[in-house]
């Protein structure tokens, strides 16, 4: 049986098999795409060729490190491809993204692509979101005041994200709040009333977006789930 980092990086060298010479794509951010990120390190020195569009600091860190060159999002007319992990992925394919800080970018990112491809172990795969808590952004003014509302109004525990004793800063300089729904059965219409709260930026709900989930499984498996 294959550990989670095995998974990992099993479906890091599969997932870069989508991507073909001459693309334009996005590249996501955490602990499963750091397998693609490094597989693709070692493909361009075999010869691909591709534009890459990052998601985060941390994303743009590690093609430094590899030797891939990358532009910003303005610089390309479209992307042909997008791939990342999510944290929850339910059976219809909406995704609960952001447990590593990067949703804003990712989704800009990822709404701007033809293909979505996300790239998660077995143990991602959910019937219904909310299991996982649901991250939102929120600009830094103001936060305690959207973190009540989202409490009153859904009863539900709201924390403000913080990194060693101190609020986490996303790469855009806001905050995140972390909301433990436990339960999200209409990802698409809490994405939209979130929305409309003054001082939230994004959320973590990524609804009809995806276009193929891959899945590895601890057996070595992998499944291609088409959307």
């Amino acid at each position: 049986m294959l550990t989670q980092d095995d998974i990992k990086q099993k479906l890091g060298i599969f997932a870069a098999d989508f991507i073909k010479q001459d693309m334009f794509i996005g590249l996501g951010t955490g602990s499963t795409v750091y397998y693609l990120l490094r597989e693709l390190g070692k493909r361009k020195k075999d010869g691909l060729h591709f534009t890459a569009v990052c998601t985060s600091v941390q994303t743009q860190n590690i093609l430094k490190e590899e030797d891939i060159a990358f532009v910003t999002l303005d610089d390309v007319e479209k992307l042909q491809l997008a791939i990342d992990g999510a944290d929850e992925v339910d059976i219809n394919g909406n995704l609960i993204k952001g447990g590593g800080g990067a949703l804003l970018q990712e989704k800009i990112v990822e709404s701007n692509a033809d293909e979505l491809i996300i790239i998660v172990d077995e143990k991602k795969n959910v019937e219904t979101l909310g299991a996982f808590p649901l991250p939102v952004e929120v600009i830094r003014f103001g936060w305690k005041q959207v973190q009540q509302k989202i409490e009153n109004r859904y009863n539900i525990k709201v924390a403000l994200r913080t990194k060693d004793g101190k609020p986490f800063i996303t790469d855009h300089q806001h905050f995140i709040l972390d909301c433990y729904f436990n339960s999200i059965p209409n990802p698409a219409q809490l994405n939209t009333d979130l929305h409309l709260l003054p001082g939230v930026v994004e959320t973590g709900l990524f609804t009809g977006m995806a276009t193929q989930i891959v899945t590895g499984y601890s057996n070595g498996n992998i499944a291609v789930r088409d959307l």
